[in-house]
């Protein structure tokens, strides 16, 4: 059994009947809880209690789901690993001693590890999906606009999606029939009716599927992760799939682009948190501009630091054009690679992450090496694309997951094909 994987383990009862009736879920601690902690994994917010509940919250609710507890995350979401969080690493329980992946690995492990049946987390480059490999699940990353943001803690409003986790493709794709549709309450989600029935698609049929397979997704990748998802792809391909390679030649820089518009949208949504308004509150005394860096100075942890001082810098006089209109041109172009390899392709497929899951401790101190782990993962946040992650097999008795990317909200494409194998 994994350790730590709860922040807060207070039970919330459903509704008595409904699709989720019986069923458990885990809430990474980022999505709002009436009247129970919500703290992202921080000391900013360590006592914070929402008065009120996420919509994804309150639509498991009425359908019947029983929460189980809040799930440890990286701090605000900014890690690949669950080691940021403020309340300790996550140890995961499909290989002990290594991390689960982030930033809600605590979701993915409480699936894994058999804590709760299903969880939520949110994915702003991955943070969704890279958990899910990591601990041998299913996740699936939602189109932006799919599911409703409000409730959720904002890190970076135009990237980050909540999504669900599961054992099975089946699984996932229940609690997505849940989550998905409109709400006045978050302009961001797509206001046309959504009459798709998630769970009925995996059917795991896949004759004729054409898939497409982004070369540039496979380089510098972990030789075994390779291997390991070309025995993947030929499942698929036994049962009448067909695969050809295509070419994304933008994601060699989305990972530069996305890090500097994830940093300075967070840069922007945590300068609210200055120990007055909102948030840890410094003993200091003086005058205002001391207290306000104390507090933040003792509320965030050095990977939020860092993320605040790079995005602040890439908005500053004289830097904006430079870094982030630069980053947001990047963005387009990434979105118009996916839109044609996806014009001669049904879905595209990759290894969800390029090396299996590290161990605790191993790469704290080289963050560059944790942002290059997201290469896979980025590219399609910034084309405000759907992805799934399923188990696709293990490398040296690390688990290794496959990502399926498809058009915007065609969820039912991917859950079928991912269905195929888990």
């Amino acid at each position: 059994m994994a350790e730590n994987i709860f922040i807060t383990d207070e039970r919330i009862e459903g509704a008595e009947d409904g699709p989720l009736a019986g069923r458990t879920v885990a809430i990474k601690d980022n999505i709002s809880t009436e009247g129970v902690r919500t703290t992202c994994g921080s000391r900013m917010l360590e006592d914070y209690v929402p008065p009120y509940d996420a919509t994804v919250v309150s639509l498991l609710k009425d359908a019947g789901a029983t929460i189980v507890g809040k799930a440890n995350m990286d701090e605000f979401g900014m890690g690949t690993t669950t080691e940021t969080s403020f309340f300790g690493p996550t140890d995961n329980p499909a290989a002990p001693g290594h991390v689960p992946g982030g930033s809600s690995g605590g979701s993915a492990a409480a699936v894994a590890a058999g804590e709760a049946d299903l969880a939520l987390g949110s994915d702003t480059g991955g943070s969704v999906r890279c958990p899910a490999a990591f601990c041998g699940v299913v996740g699936i990353k939602p189109t932006y606009g799919l599911v409703s943001r409000y409730g959720l803690v904002a890190y970076g409003n135009s990237l980050e999606q909540i999504g669900p986790f599961g054992e099975s493709v089946e699984d996932a794709a229940r609690l997505l029939d849940v989550i998905a549709g409109s709400d006045d309450r978050d302009a961001t989600t797509r206001t046309e009716g959504d009459d798709s029935n998630y769970v009925d698609a995996a059917t795991g049929d896949v004759d004729g599927l054409r898939i497409g397979v982004p070369t540039e997704l496979l380089e510098g990748a972990d030789e075994g992760v390779v291997e390991t998802f070309w025995d993947a792809l030929g499942t698929l391909e036994d049962r009448g799939a067909t695969y050809h390679e295509v070419s994304l030649p933008s994601v060699e820089h989305a990972v530069e682009a996305y890090y500097v518009i994830a940093m300075s949208e967070a840069s922007s949504n945590l300068a609210r948190y200055d120990g007055v308004r909102y948030g840890h509150a410094s003993d200091a005394t003086g005058n205002w501009n001391e207290t306000f860096a104390r507090a933040r100075e003792e509320g965030f942890g050095d990977e939020v630091k860092r993320r605040i001082l790079l995005g602040t810098y890439a908005l500053s006089a004289g830097y904006h054009d430079k870094y982030y209109k630069k980053a947001q041109d990047a963005r387009a172009w990434v979105k118009q690679d996916f839109d044609e390899a996806l014009s001669e392709a049904d879905v595209l497929a990759s290894p969800t992450m390029p090396v299996p899951p590290f161990e605790l401790g191993e790469s704290l101190d080289d963050p560059l090496q944790l942002y290059l782990a997201d290469a896979n993962t980025v590219p399609v946040n910034l084309a405000d694309l759907p992805a799934i992650s399923v188990p696709a097999g293990e490398t040296n008795g690390l688990p290794v997951g496959l990502q399926l990317v498809g058009p915007a909200f065609e969820e039912s494409v991917l859950i079928r094909a991912a269905s195929a194998l888990a």
